[in-house]
């Protein structure tokens, strides 16, 4: 009897590999043609995703008349959370309508926390020019967003020095909607490291990391379910006159499919799941030089299929383009932490209620 059931097990078992083996050697086996049509579909889909939730819509804000807390040299800080901790609630104030007015007087510290939260109106942050101006409409809003801060340290010398950390949570109506990570350190000895994350509630990641030196590594990405659907990851190198340094490798990996390409080498690589296709042809067009390599910026990509038949990732892609590039500068700027959080922090150390 033990020998039956060690056998109808053993069975099971490799029925189920055979069959995982099976469905493994069915998406191997798409053509170069079916992966990147497949997973330009699937990019674009989860484009269409991230841009239809609040979170993008907060994310993506962009006040280009506001002016970053850190970019002015006279400020020499060292802000730990501790220091900033509490929950802090938006009360419109009657009088109060200029740009220079300290973002604090507009709060009350309501309780006690451990970590900084922050309340305030949706139609405030969406709104940045609204913030520190007072509209007899503003006390019929509720303070249905909300920023609350588990890790903080600003410690602040001068533009080419300082360490910056925050890790936060953004929801709205009480509902979480995405959380924001930012790991900055600026050394005039080590040079720039930078990390920027946003989590969507859903399925989907944005990263963008930056690490200087002789060998300048940048990458931009995108996934969903821990899978990359799109990440574009350059290296340059520093000894060259050009802007943004010479272009030692590019790699730009679409689902299932990746071009590499090398400094030196003839001519790019295409792959599909870690497999070269050496029957197709890669050329990278730059619409302009000395500028961020980027498809979503001034680069494309052309594709010649082993059947003759082409075609460009900006025709695949071409509905999420602008969504990927708002969503780039977007983790760069991080407008509803710079201009809210960080004010507040700056005005709170300077006691400037």
């Amino acid at each position: 009897m033990k020998k039956q059931i060690r056998i109808i097990l053993v069975t099971v078992f490799l029925t189920a590999l055979l069959w995982s083996c099976s469905k493994n050697d069915s998406v191997n086996n798409l053509s170069l043609k079916q992966s990147i049509n497949q997973s330009a579909l699937n990019l674009n889909n989860a484009m269409a995703a991230i841009s239809a939730t609040k979170a993008y819509s907060i994310l993506t804000i962009n006040d280009a008349t506001q002016k970053s807390a850190t970019a002015d040299s006279i400020y020499q800080v060292y802000i730990p959370l501790e220091k900033i901790s509490g929950v802090y609630d938006y009360k419109p104030v009657t009088g109060l309508n200029n740009h220079g007015i300290s973002l604090i007087k507009f709060f009350n510290r309501t309780a006690d926390n451990s970590k900084m939260i922050v309340n305030l109106p949706l139609k405030k942050v969406t709104n940045p020019k609204s913030l520190r101006h007072y509209s007899p409409s503003d006390t019929l809003l509720t303070n249905n967003f909300s920023i609350a801060v588990s890790d903080y340290h600003n410690n602040y010398n001068s533009y080419w020095d300082y360490d910056y950390i925050l890790a936060s949570e953004i929801s709205v109506d009480n509902v979480v909607a995405g959380k924001l990570n930012i790991s900055s350190v600026i050394s005039p000895t080590t040079g720039t490291h930078y990390a920027s994350q946003f989590a969507f509630t859903s399925t989907y990641t944005a990263d963008y990391k930056y690490e200087s030196g002789d060998t300048t590594v940048s990458s931009f990405s995108i996934t969903g379910d821990s899978k990359v659907l799109y990440e574009e990851k350059l290296l340059t190198i520093k000894n060259d006159t050009a802007r943004f340094g010479r272009e030692h490798q590019y790699i730009l990996t679409i689902g299932d499919v990746q071009i590499i390409r090398k400094s030196g080498v003839k001519a790019p690589e295409i792959y599909v799941s870690g497999i070269l296709q050496p029957d197709a042809v890669v050329e990278i067009i730059d619409k302009a030089v000395d500028t961020e390599a980027s498809v979503c910026k001034k680069r494309d990509v052309q594709i010649t299929f082993e059947d003759g038949t082409i075609t460009t990732i900006s025709a695949l892609i071409g509905n999420s383009i602008d969504n990927i590039k708002t969503l780039y500068d977007s983790l760069h700027q991080v407008y509803f932490a710079a201009y809210i959080v960080d004010w507040i922090a700056y005005d709170i150390y300077y006691e400037r209620n």
